[in-house]
């Protein structure tokens, strides 16, 4: 079974041949691009952000899954970011300052 219980054995699994291969494998089948994108009617493509592959069920909790392509997808850093509540993906409850204004 595949070790990534370590972040250094998920950078060696993520920089690995095998890896690599099933990436492109996955882009290719996507068509390059976003699966949730397209799902909303958007064409998300490498030439409008950086596409990547996600694990649909994790991979430091399904190692085994880790190049099952049923398990995985091509989203765009967006909406991988989204999907892991990432950056600026977290709920805000600041108010913005004008939001009450309208004209």
């Amino acid at each position: 079974m595949l070790d990534v219980t370590t972040k250094a054995a998920r950078h060696n699994f993520y920089s690995s041949l095998t890896w690599k291969l099933k990436r492109q494998e996955i882009l290719d089948r996507d068509n390059y691009e976003c699966i949730w994108c397209k799902e909303e009617g958007r064409v998300t493509t490498q030439f409008d952000s950086i596409l990547e592959i996600d694990h649909i069920k994790e991979l430091e909790h399904h190692p085994e899954l880790a190049l099952h392509n049923d398990n995985l997808r091509t989203l765009c850093k967006e909406c991988h970011n989204k999907r892991h509540e990432r950056f600026n993906y977290r709920v805000s409850t600041k108010k913005k300052k004008w939001d009450d204004e309208f004209w």
